[in-house]
């Protein structure tokens, strides 16, 4: 199951960050990253079918969608940073591996998946449309996973669908973050760190390095995840 559905992402030295647009401080400055450890993390999002897996398992409740009519194939949605953490424990235990968020630096690192520009592919953002689900593609709904190019390394949907949860309090800058690729453990008032962009952003919001924050309770129809599998 995890050699099907996951991406080995091998360690490696990157640029984290963007100063291309100047008026997005909180992506600067550009700095180096070493990752000297490797991951899997998953190809796709996590879906509703697996997270309905884990909320009949447990009792949770199942976070209400006006779009569960698409299907159990679209990312699960309406999940707050805490059901993802506590999905990845319940994971965890019940296929013995370490299941969690990734890093905001790690998202990062597999989302380029080499690339230095705005996205995971060298051209310009008018062919962010065969990669991804945003605003002027998406028809204003989420989508199944995987339906879109996969970036260089075979992740799917790292660009749009939804907004996916990292491990990461927010950090104004990176002035003082970590360059191992750890998670910022610093609480913020700012809440979690949320990466990729979704179905209901602009091309702007889902550049590579673009970063938003919600507090961990916050349950949105834009906030979805996916998990790393720690090796």
């Amino acid at each position: 199951m995890i050699k099907e559905n996951y991406i080995e992402i091998q360690r490696g030295t990157f640029l984290m960050g963007s100063e291309r647009e100047k008026s997005k401080p909180n992506e600067q400055p550009v700095h180096e990253v070493n990752i000297d450890y490797d991951i899997l993390m998953s190809k796709y999002l996590v879906t509703v079918e697996e997270y309905m897996l884990y909320a009949q398992a447990t009792g949770v409740e199942v976070p209400t969608d006006k779009h569960t009519h698409l299907g159990v194939n679209v990312p699960v949605r309406r999940v707050r940073w805490y059901d993802a953490r506590d999905y990845c424990r319940w994971k965890s235990e019940r296929e013995g591996v370490t299941f969690r968020l990734p890093t905001e630096a790690e998202w990062e690192y597999a989302c380029r998946a080499g690339s230095n520009g705005n996205y995971c592919f060298d051209e310009g953002k008018e062919n962010l449309g065969d990669y991804a689900w945003y605003k002027e593609n998406s028809g204003r709904v989420t989508h199944n996973v995987g339906l879109k190019k996969p970036n260089a390394w075979g992740l799917y949907d790292m660009h749009g669908n939804v907004w996916e949860w990292c491990a990461d309090h927010y950090a104004e800058d990176y002035s003082k973050t970590f360059r191992d690729g750890s998670a910022w453990n610093v609480k913020s008032q700012r809440g979690m760190v949320l990466r990729g962009g979704a179905w209901s952003g602009v091309a702007e919001n889902c550049r590579a390095s673009s970063r938003i924050n919600l507090p961990a309770n916050s349950k949105n129809y834009f906030c979805g995840f996916r998990v790393v599998v720690e090796l």
